[in-house]
């Protein structure tokens, strides 16, 4: 909770924090539930129930939360399940109403058993292959939208009506997306002081209300408190327990992921250590107090978080005054949100759909370890045209056989497989330890044990942030290495990256073939590491360091 002994010389900088974040988060909360299917009313309620109470009861000071595109298509596809079991969309309430709050409450157990110490082992291409799939689920789905026409609730059939979009679009509404496509990206180049998507949404809006243009919008949107939505819980079919409980499964833990790297970025960004176990707690309760009024649920939003910190916003005090500004839009502005355009948030989603997908992974699809790629590609496919669910599940499952099944190649060939990929940053080796005398205070020594792979890519970096401020090189021996995969790659990619920006200069001795080759293969050598900074000894490597560096 806020503390009594709150600092009032943060006040200042968490009030321009907060309510740049809320102003950023207004047009997205009104998009995101247009795309949920519940209507904007539900984003907005979702948004100022996650962002005042997650931000009262999270482990992160200046986390910004609400609605986030991947909580959003998940969202979205439960509701769609759920209308279909009931036939309407006010007959479905009960199971969406229980499902959201259900996610929250399990959000709050997780927290509760520390699960957050577990979110971590996720492999880089599930993660990469889930979000590029929920990205690309918003920009299909929005295609129809943008050109003033009702859109089919699947991928798969939107793909299917592909030819009606050149014969039947709305001129006018594709105007008016295209022209709120154009601000978003344009607007920043000319000012970052306010931000872009309130100014198309604001600019190609009155455009459309002042030519008259025949345009698909939200309509009426309630004004005022929402009231409680549980009354259906009571009557649910029994047939939809299991439906319940796979999505609200899926949610809660689609949000702890979300909400939690983004606590990693506020973190970097405010050099600050948050409480993953309380933040999932936070979170929980702010989804759960969603669901009762009918709202969306939601996760720690990267942007709003980013916004809010560059604005200043330095305690929960920040979080709180951004969904605050939401509850005050809610109170005095509902009515003249009902006239945007259908097509302008669409022009909204889209670039937010794009940025979503993770272009990282795609660029080093042939490059990376290939079982990595495949299930990337799989969890793509999957989360884009089939089941959310299934998707991650299939993912997992195929990270873990393959990762088993190359072990065991590896043992097969005589080669030393520890149990993980760990320190020993303790005791020196037995040829270190002239060197690690001399030099101990100056040059970092790491030792890794067996592949790195997805499983301890998070301690992996953990240890990496541990290294002193005083030392001037770190040398990784990596003897005992003889595989790395592509969470392994990225993990020790952003290590280095840390590593340089705080000067710390980063040696390799004995890589062995197959991490070299991948190393290779996505430039982290030689761009962060050059060659000359690789050695097969850890002799020479010693002798490059005294020779090159002031030790």
């Amino acid at each position: 909770m806020i503390s009594k002994y709150y600092d009032v010389k943060n006040l200042k900088g968490d009030l321009t924090g907060g309510l740049v974040a809320g102003v950023i988060a207004l047009p997205l909360a009104l998009a995101f539930g247009v795309q949920s299917g519940m209507g904007a009313i539900a984003g907005l309620y979702g948004a100022i129930a996650v962002g005042i109470f997650a931000a009262i009861f999270g482990g992160t000071a200046t986390q910004a939360s609400g609605p986030t595109g991947p909580m959003t298509v998940v969202s979205a596809a439960l509701v769609t399940s759920a209308i279909e079991i009931t036939g309407s969309l006010e007959t479905a309430m009960g199971i969406i109403v229980l499902t959201f709050l259900l996610g929250g409450a399990l959000q709050i157990v997780f927290g509760l058993v520390n699960i957050a110490s577990y979110v971590k082992y996720f492999p880089y291409p599930v993660v990469s292959g889930f979000m590029s799939g929920v990205g690309l689920i918003i920009v299909i789905l929005q295609l129809f939208p943008f050109a003033g026409l009702s859109s089919a609730k699947s991928t798969w059939l939107v793909m299917q009506d592909l030819p009606r979009l050149f014969t039947d679009f709305n001129w006018q509404a594709l105007a008016l997306g295209a022209l709120t496509v154009l601000i978003y990206y344009v607007f920043p180049k000319i000012t970052k002081a306010i931000p872009s998507a309130l100014v198309a949404l604001v600019v190609a809006s009155i455009v459309g209300f002042y030519l008259q243009w025949d345009v698909p919008i939200i309509g009426e949107i309630p004004s005022g408190l929402p009231s409680l939505q549980v009354a259906g819980i009571l009557t649910i079919n029994a047939d939809a327990y299991f439906l319940i409980a796979e999505y609200a499964l899926v949610l809660a833990v689609l949000g702890s992921i979300d909400s939690l790297l983004t606590s990693v970025i506020a973190d970097n960004m405010t050099k600050t250590k948050h409480n993953s176990n309380r933040e999932l707690i936070g979170q929980g309760i702010g989804n759960a107090i969603a669901a009762i009024f009918g709202g969306i649920p939601g996760a720690g939003a990267t942007k709003g978080t980013v916004v809010n910190i560059n604005s200043g916003g330095r305690t929960r005090v920040s979080g709180t005054i951004h969904g605050l500004v939401l509850l005050a839009v809610l109170l005095g502005l509902g009515k003249l949100a009902g006239y945007i355009p259908l097509s302008v948030l669409a022009g909204l989603l889209i670039p937010i759909g794009f940025k979503i997908i993770d272009t990282k992974g795609f660029k080093h699809l042939l490059a990376v370890p290939r079982a990595d790629a495949v299930v990337l590609i799989i969890v793509l496919l999957m989360t884009t045209f089939g089941s959310l669910i299934q998707a991650v599940v299939v993912g997992l499952l195929l990270a873990s056989l393959l990762f088993m099944k190359r072990a065991s190649d590896i043992g097969e060939k005589g080669m030393e497989v520890g149990t993980l990929a760990g320190f020993d940053g303790e005791k020196p080796w037995q040829d270190e330890l002239a060197f690690y005398e001399a030099h101990k205070d100056k040059v970092y020594i790491k030792h890794l044990y067996g592949p790195l792979f997805f499983g301890f890519t998070s301690h992996f970096q953990n240890e990496m942030k541990n290294v002193p401020e005083s030392v001037k090189a770190l040398v990784i021996r990596m003897d005992r290495v003889p595989y790395i995969d592509q969470s392994g790659l990225y993990a020790l990619e952003n290590a280095v990256m840390d590593l340089h920006t705080r000067g710390i200069k980063v040696i390799l001795t004995a890589v062995q073939e197959q991490p070299y080759d991948m190393l290779k293969s996505i430039d982290i050598v030689p761009d962060l590491i050059p060659e000359e900074n690789l050695f097969k000894t850890i002799d020479d490597g010693f002798d490059f360091i005294e020779t090159n560096f002031k030790l």
